[in-house]
């Protein structure tokens, strides 16, 4: 029989890993509820502090970083839907909205 392991069964106990590693694609959804829903799952990281210092650092350009969420390296509250100018390049192109 074989026995699959996680990469993180390797690590010494000690080490913290990060809550994000399940589903890090939600981190950086188009989806603002799944934004959300990786803001709570940053709520119980122990790497929270860390992450979101680093990402404030780097000016991470997009993502939940440490429970925040982060636009062009600043923390905003929530993503909002498509501004005016990119609805009116869409309808200027021809291409649908939805």
């Amino acid at each position: 029989m074989i026995t699959l392991i996680s990469p993180t069964d390797l690590l010494p106990d000690d080490v913290m890993i990060p809550a994000c590693t399940d589903a890090p694609e939600q981190f950086f959804s188009e989806d603002p509820h799944e934004l959300e829903q990786a803001k709570v799952v940053c709520r119980v990281c122990p790497m929270r502090q860390a992450c979101l210092a680093g990402a404030l650092e780097r000016r991470e350009p997009w993502g939940v970083w440490g429970g925040a969420l982060l636009d062009r390296g600043r923390v905003i509250a929530y993503k909002r839907g498509p501004r005016r100018s990119n609805i009116d390049e869409v309808c200027a192109s021809g291409e649908s909205a939805a």
